[in-house]
């Protein structure tokens, strides 16, 4: 059985994690905490397609508000 950690020390870890990420995922050339809405992207639809190094992938939003990637 795992030792349980207090809601902090989980949240930092959780924090770290998701800038390890963003900072590894990001180009060069974009902002620190540059983010896109959503609903820009969707602009009011379902879903749209996004053309990405010559792959076209497809973003749609579900009844439950949650995104799927699909290529």
């Amino acid at each position: 059985m795992s030792p349980v950690q207090p809601a902090s020390a989980t949240l930092s870890l959780l924090s770290r994690r998701n800038d390890h990420a963003e900072t590894a995922a990001a180009p060069a050339h974009s902002a620190p905490g540059c983010a896109v809405d959503s609903n820009e992207l969707l602009r009011g639809q379902k879903a749209v397609d996004i053309v990405h190094n010559g792959s076209t992938y497809r973003l749609q939003a579900t009844r439950l508000g949650k995104l799927i990637l699909t290529k």
